[in-house]
């Protein structure tokens, strides 16, 4: 069977197509499966990623860069390859990139997952020869609760908060995370959230996309001296432990991510609580997913690698890790 994809110093290269799949360093043409920084880097000659991950790599590669939106499922010829772009159900935008040549599928899932979320489109099965997945939370005790639970656990502690007249800060990726929180809060509130302006700026282009959220305004456009008792504040996890957080006076703090899920984790870091909430397959949903790949070959990236692969060798699989520098997750 041919190799569609070969590990370079520069990230996933197809050979047939001339191209890598969210290259870590300058390619000639970068195929993205979403646009979080670890899969979508600066650099390159010319991107091609689908049509509502091009507003966010614009805005993240500058003006000048050479970018193409392709509609879901859109086939598309690169050299001897055929590539096509299909929902993931990560963040708004995701793709699993399927390459068809030399006789054979591939499918690279990207960051993937399979919970609800009204967000982004859900993700969709492909069948293919080689599946290349994520591993991030591959392990038996990393299992999802619903997402309507996590938000209605969100709404407590908000509302707890505000009769004790204390800031809830809640700390999440910028792209995504932040999003979903908000659209699972839009049927239950009408009181706005508070963004910190990174969260702000990724919002409003989901906003422009007709994605529904929750009412919100900027921290920095509140006047100053006021009190933000009773708040519900949502920032990026690189505020955390900065000056900007002191505004808010008495508050919890909050992380929603998959690490929650591990009893401990929470105290560790930091956090007063924490909610978990993934855009990441947990482990039920991964072995799901490899199933209806049907694929005789897996491959895995980053995260628990070793251990999936073990595992999928052990129920008759063909299985290997395939290096990359993606993150996943990251463990905050």
């Amino acid at each position: 069977m041919a190799e569609l994809l070969v590990s370079t110093p520069v990230g996933l290269f197809c050979p047939a197509g001339g191209f890598h799949v969210d290259p870590w360093g300058p390619a000639d043409r970068a195929v993205l499966t979403h646009v979080h920084a670890d899969h979508a880097r600066p650099g390159s000659a010319a991107y091609l990623c689908t049509e509502a991950s091009a507003p966010f790599v614009r805005r993240r590669m500058g003006d000048a860069a050479i970018v193409q939106g392709a509609a879901y499922g859109e086939r598309i010829r690169l050299g001897d390859a055929v590539v096509s772009l299909h929902p993931a159900g990560h963040v708004l935008g995701s793709a699993q990139v399927r390459i068809e040549a030399a006789g054979t599928v591939w499918v690279v899932s990207g960051d993937y997952k399979r919970a609800a979320d009204p967000t982004c489109l859900p993700f969709e099965p492909l069948r293919a020869e080689v599946f290349v997945t994520e591993a991030t939370f591959a392990l038996p005790i990393y299992r999802w609760p619903e997402p309507e639970t996590v938000a209605a656990e969100v709404m407590a502690w908000w509302e707890r908060n505000r009769r004790a007249g204390v800031a809830s800060l809640l700390f999440c990726y910028a792209m995504g995370k932040a999003q979903r929180v908000l659209a699972a809060l839009a049927p239950f509130t009408d009181r706005p959230v508070l963004l910190h302006g990174a969260v702000a700026e990724m919002t409003e282009l989901y906003r422009q996309q007709g994605v529904t959220l929750a009412a919100t305004a900027r921290v920095a456009e509140m006047p100053a001296r006021r009190s933000y008792a009773g708040e519900l504040v949502l920032a990026p996890l690189s505020a955390g432990g900065t000056p900007w957080v002191r505004r808010f006076g008495e508050r919890e703090t909050a992380l929603a991510s998959g690490w929650m899920r591990v009893r401990g984790t929470r105290r560790r870091k930091g956090y007063d609580r924490g909610f978990v909430l993934s855009d990441h397959a947990d482990w039920p949903a991964l072995l799901r997913t490899v199933e209806e790949a049907g694929a005789p070959r897996v491959l895995v990236t980053h995260g628990y690698t070793e251990e999936l692969a073990r595992f999928l060798r052990e129920r008759g699989l063909e299985s290997g890790v395939l290096a990359t520098h993606f993150e996943g997750e990251a463990d905050v």
